[in-house]
């Protein structure tokens, strides 16, 4: 099948748009800049310019095998440690979802595509369930593309810009040996996931795979120079894909109420986030940024950039996605059972 002739515009807006970033000295640059580059040109020029076939996926392989080599062992039992905080985290943002769906029921919307808009997460499993309870697919699908637009744009910019600068870190050494294996790895672990029908699968994937081997054999690697930003690129280009004039043309007040029920989520995981980093007496900017409603590849790079726990975001973000993955059709068939 041949490839469509403008396939190369999408990679190289995005390349554009990540390069000026980076000289602007934006947070997340090679993700927001081509983010934002790509959704400009889509709306500007009124064409659905295609993504790299597996882009995205490449991306995201990229970039959780980074934050997989951050689980050293000493990191791995620091997390075990706290994990009675990070359970009560990943339940504290799953009930955000509250906030959504009494303001989508308030607005008239059906309590099924108000229930699987406002989870926190897990957007194509939700637009599955949501066909699966006669909702409104395109929807949900909106509501939680708009939702991960916020977290992409507002949170690496809010944590960066609301800090102090931090100096970076010294890099890691680099183990080409370790590193194509456990790349190799994560990709034959995110192909199975995919297969088993499993959640975000390139992201988990290769994570889990060099999560594992960091901590069993206390690893201390990092991606070279470069990879990182490269995936960053990649993912930032598909991102801005799902977004064009009709996207935003398309039902305005359901839009509006989704980007209120999303701004008070965050300010409300934010709030959830300071108590309890003060009543477990742990990092409380890392719970914070750990609890927001979604987007586990950009918070935990906004966590890295800023030197918080890498491991105690990515643990708070995936504990939560498995959390909405198992107990959204529950309690969605509980909650209409009780208004029968």
């Amino acid at each position: 099948m041949p490839l469509p002739r403008d396939l190369w515009v999408t990679p190289l807006t995005g390349a554009v748009g990540g390069y000026l970033a980076s000289l602007a000295g934006w947070p997340l640059p090679w993700m927001v800049g081509s983010l934002l580059a790509v959704i400009a040109l889509r709306c500007l020029a009124n064409r659905a310019f295609t993504e790299l076939p597996g882009g995205r996926k490449a991306g995201q392989w990229l970039v959780a095998s980074g934050i997989g080599l951050h689980f050293t062992s000493d990191v791995l039992e620091q997390v075990l440690g706290h994990l009675p905080v990070v359970v009560m985290g990943a339940f504290g943002t799953l009930l955000l979802s509250l906030i959504g769906i009494a303001i989508l029921r308030r607005a008239g919307v059906d309590r099924a595509t108000a229930f699987f808009a406002s989870m926190p997460g897990g957007a194509s499993e939700m637009v599955n369930l949501a066909l699966r309870h006669d909702a409104q697919p395109a929807r949900v699908a909106a509501a939680h593309s708009l939702r991960l637009l916020l977290v992409v744009l507002l949170i690496p910019a809010l944590f960066t810009w609301g800090l102090p600068a931090v100096s970076a870190p010294p890099p890691l050494p680099v183990d080409w040996a370790w590193l194509l294996a456990l790349l190799a790895a994560g990709g034959l672990l995110a192909m199975l996931w995919a297969r088993l029908k499993q959640p975000n699968p390139w992201m988990l994937g290769p994570l889990t795979a060099c999560a594992v081997a960091s901590a069993g054999f206390d690893l201390h690697l990092g991606l070279p120079q470069g990879l990182g930003q490269l995936g960053q690129w990649l993912i930032g280009c598909a991102l801005g894909c799902h977004f064009d004039r009709a996207f935003f043309r398309s039902a305005p007040g359901f839009l509006a109420r989704v980007l209120l029920f999303t701004l008070l989520a965050m300010l409300a995981a934010a709030g959830l986030g300071e108590a309890l980093g003060w009543l477990a007496g742990e990092d409380h900017l890392s719970l914070m940024l750990g609890m927001m409603p979604g987007g586990i590849t950009e918070l935990c790079l906004t966590a890295e950039a800023l030197q918080l726990s890498v491991a105690l975001v990515t643990a708070l973000q995936v504990l939560r996605l498995f959390l909405v993955m198992f107990l959204a059709e529950p309690l969605f068939r509980l909650w209409s059972k009780s208004h029968a």
